[in-house]
């Protein structure tokens, strides 16, 4: 049930937005060094064992959460998923954690333009203004240095792509499975395709590392808790444009801690992929309120 305090609401999706840029960051670190399979395998590991604790408490059964009635395709919407987490944390060492952000800030622009084919909305010529202008925005940011021009900027973007993809699916999802359901098969799918690769890529860590790694655990876990309160707290129309605020905090991040240099073009570039994204959550927030008016006046005109 959503409560109506805008103000804890979006404070919360700040605070998951810096714990999930906290996060991307040691996923950088420790890239840099071990195989991204087994980190992943890792996190998926923890976030099962979390899922399935959650789970027993609320439903008396560690699987509880799990019943649905389309266990394939939330199997395959995990695995989207899965997919998009290896490939975003390869971007991180390729490309840096502050380019890789800019490129993939555009996914909210690929979810309204997938949109209208996939579930068959309609997308009207302003949302695919804004979404030309995202593009022409992160162009902006691809093309001034020879390093983000490479082909090594599309792993970046297909990260995007995918993570457009597992939103329009969960979407889907959304008409017969709870959010419970969905999120816990998200940890199932992960868990099983990951543990199916990553022991082949397994590798000693350093003690030290081994303490990034459950802190990296643990700030995955933290990130969702605090986002799912953000939405409890606050309508997503009203929390939703802070989730840039993670491209901020990545970028400070990427200076202070990665040496990292912002380029004014990516810095250009990103606010107008974050402008015409909240541009098209602006116009998706006025066509929802729309329709609801117009069923409102339909029903009591019925009545």
């Amino acid at each position: 049930m959503t409560k109506d305090n805008p103000r804890a609401g979006i404070w919360l999706m700040i605070a998951a937005t810096f714990v999930f840029a906290a996060q991307d960051g040691i996923s950088r670190h420790l890239a840099d060094t071990y195989n991204v399979f087994m980190i992943v395998m890792v996190r998926y590991w923890f976030i099962l064992l979390v899922l399935m604790a959650v789970s027993r408490i609320r439903s008396g059964s560690l699987f509880g959460d799990a019943r649905t009635t389309q266990p394939f395709f939330q199997f395959f919407r995990g695995f989207v998923l899965a997919v998009e987490i290896l490939v975003t944390i390869l971007s991180f060492t390729l490309l840096g954690l502050i380019e890789a952000h800019a490129i993939f800030a555009v996914y909210p622009l690929l979810i309204a333009a997938l949109s209208g084919p996939v579930l068959k909305e309609k997308v009207g010529w302003r949302r695919w203004a804004a979404i030309g202008v995202g593009f022409v925005g992160m162009l902006i940011i691809l093309q001034p240095g020879v390093k983000v021009f490479s082909p090594l900027s599309l792993v970046s973007f297909a990260g995007a792509l995918l993570f457009a993809l597992y939103h329009l699916l969960t979407r889907m999802a959304a008409a017969k499975d709870s959010a419970e359901t969905s999120f816990f098969w998200t940890a199932i799918s992960g868990f099983v395709v990951m543990t199916a690769i990553g022991p082949f890529f397994w590798e000693p860590m350093l003690p030290e590392d081994q303490i990034w790694m459950a802190v990296l655990c643990v700030t995955g876990a933290l990130g969702h808790y605090l986002l799912i309160k953000a939405y409890e707290m606050a309508q997503a129309s009203v929390v939703q444009p802070f989730a840039f605020m993670q491209l901020v905090f990545v970028s400070f991040i990427g200076v202070l801690v990665f040496g990292e240099h912002l380029p004014f073009s990516t810095a250009i570039g990103a606010a107008i992929i974050v402008a015409a994204g909240l541009f098209t959550l602006w116009r998706e927030n006025r066509a929802r309120r729309a329709a609801l008016r117009a069923k409102t006046v339909s029903g009591t005109t019925g009545t």
